[in-house]
């Protein structure tokens, strides 16, 4: 069977997008994830670069690995200078880790026009650097930055590149889209005329500019290649790199390469959102494999087949990597929808014939003047309660109004007008009716803070529940200040989140039916780990 290294180089190249920043602490982290996913190599950063990377490098001598191995990133020695003076070099030999990666050029044109040295000076540069970090006893990766366009303007010059690597000792010569837009055919061919005059050990290293870095990075493997690159969501400079999260499963799961153990592959879903997490960035939920709404399911027609065969709307079992599966329920759902998601939602209803019908209609009524249920959970199972005979909810509004007002202030004051919102409202718990008001910054915060006034004496719990987001969108742009809108509110008890949907035209309105279903869904989720309901 065909063996796979798998490189990460998250913490170096993947840090190269817009917007990251890890700190020592992150990237030692996340190399401990990794680690558990079975990643062979972590590329921890660039030694000779910045006291960051000297600072991992430093405290990963305490990091205990099972299953990876630490490399460092560099480059090879600068024009006509020696190696063994070169800081850089001795940076990568002096980090404390055994693997050490170089990146030199294989593009003429790039040594001329970017490097300014001769052609003969850079393959020495090559050589050089290889031959001294493998007398320090290192294994050596050589990344060759440009193969494939410089393959293109000049083959014989960037095969002669990879055959001084070798010659020099290189353990592996890796060969890089850098530009990322080299095509899936062209990186066969490549690699074909390499294999025609040396036996290297061969790596991929795959950027995402042509939307096809996962796809290079596969035909690299099938034409032969040992060792793949890639980062965590494919996080990278410019468009990112060959995104691993989808390599990995491909290569076991499709291609029957054990990269990977099952165990290991099962914490793929775990590792990509812990990563997104450390980078403070949210998790794309359309991702292959990953992402939450990579077997999801919204279509009746959909859901009826996977009631009945689970592989019919869905090319793997999303538990092979850690990933679940899930039913979404809209305008476009079938009766199977209701039943099944209220089975997977753990309620025990008879909705069977006309109960799920019903409330199927209901969905179906209710999204067409503007609600929405596939991100909205929280609202969808409370119609399923309600549907329940005898359901009583825990409070119910009477009426409500909300004042908004400008005010004057003292003339001391820098801004002498400010805006007050003040909500009244009626709600009632059992046979009490209570009648509150309060004060907001804004009418929806206003109409919260008189709703909890007036429930906390029933439900005081309530107090730990917060606001986490809170959406508008106008459905209908085309009727201006008349349209309907669409409120959409992410709260949280400090251990799980949950959302709520309301829609009006009346904004207000809109804002208090997904406010009200927030604080119901949750009181009901209370009673229900309680035995009460």
């Amino acid at each position: 069977m065909v063996q796979v290294q798998l490189y990460d180089t998250t913490l170096r190249d993947g840090a190269q997008r817009e917007g990251i920043s890890f700190s020592v602490v992150d990237k030692l982290n996340i190399a401990r994830k990794l680690d558990e996913l079975g990643v062979h190599f972590i590329e921890g950063g660039w030694p000779g670069s910045n006291p960051k990377d000297i600072e991992f490098f430093k405290k990963a001598q305490s990091l205990t690995l099972s299953h990876s191995r630490l490399a460092a990133f560099g480059s090879t020695r600068r024009p006509k200078a020696e190696a063994e003076t070169d800081a850089n070099l001795m940076a990568l030999a002096d980090a404390g880790v055994k693997v050490a990666t170089i990146v030199g050029k294989s593009s003429d044109l790039q040594v001329a026009q970017v490097l300014e040295t001769t052609l003969e000076e850079n393959l020495s540069m090559i050589a050089d650097s290889i031959r001294y970090l493998k007398a320090k006893g290192l294994t050596v990766f050589f990344d060759a930055e440009h193969f494939f366009d410089g393959f293109k303007a000049s083959p014989s010059y960037t095969l002669r590149v990879v055959e001084v690597a070798a010659e020099a000792g290189a353990d592996t010569v890796v060969l890089c889209d850098t530009n990322g837009g080299t095509m899936p055919n062209e990186i066969t061919a490549a690699i074909h005329a390499i294999r025609k005059q040396t036996t290297v050990s061969l790596g991929i290293h795959a950027h995402n500019d042509g939307e096809l870095a996962v796809a290079n990075t596969l035909a690299a493997v099938n034409a032969g290649v040992t060792q793949v690159q890639g980062t965590i969501n494919g996080y990278g400079e410019r468009c990112g790199n060959a995104n691993l999260c989808s390599i990995i499963p491909d290569l076991k799961l499709k291609m029957g390469i054990d990269c990977v153990t099952n165990e290991q592959l099962a914490k793929l879903t775990e590792v990509s959102h812990y990563v997104s997490e450390v980078a403070n960035l949210i998790p794309d939920a359309f991702s292959s494999y990953v992402g939450s709404s990579a077997f999801s399911h919204k279509a009746g027609l959909h859901v009826s087949g996977l009631t009945k065969w689970a592989e019919s709307y869905q090319h793997i079992d999303p538990d092979q990597v850690g990933n679940k599966q899930r039913v979404l329920v809209s305008e476009l759902s079938g009766k199977g929808n209701i039943i099944y998601k209220a089975k997977e939602l753990g309620l025990d209803l008879p909705l069977k014939g006309k109960e799920a019908q019903k409330l199927l209609e209901q969905v179906k009524l209710l999204e067409s003047r503007g609600f929405q249920y596939d991100n909205a959970e929280a609202s969808f199972e409370l119609l399923v309660h309600r549907a329940k005979p005898g359901y009583h909810p825990p409070f119910e509004l009477v009426d409500f109004m909300v004042v908004i007002e400008k005010r004057r202030r003292p003339p001391t004051r820098k801004n002498l007008e400010e805006m007050l919102s003040e909500a009244m409202l009626k709600v009632r718990v059992g046979t009490e009716l209570m009648h509150t008001a309060a004060e907001g910054n804004g009418p929806v915060n206003a109409l919260d803070q008189a709703l909890r006034k007036a429930l906390l004496q029933f439900y005081p719990e309530l107090a730990q529940i917060r606001l986490v987001d809170y959406k508008v969108r106008i459905l209908e742009e085309s009727v201006g200040t008349e349209s309907q809108v669409r409120v959409l509110i992410e709260s949280s008890d400090g251990i799980k989140e949950w959302r709520t949907v309301g829609s009006s035209t009346n904004i207000i309105e809109a804002s208090w039916l997904a406010l009200a279903d927030s604080l119901e869904y949750w009181l009901i989720k209370q009673k229900t780990s309680k035995g009460e309901v």
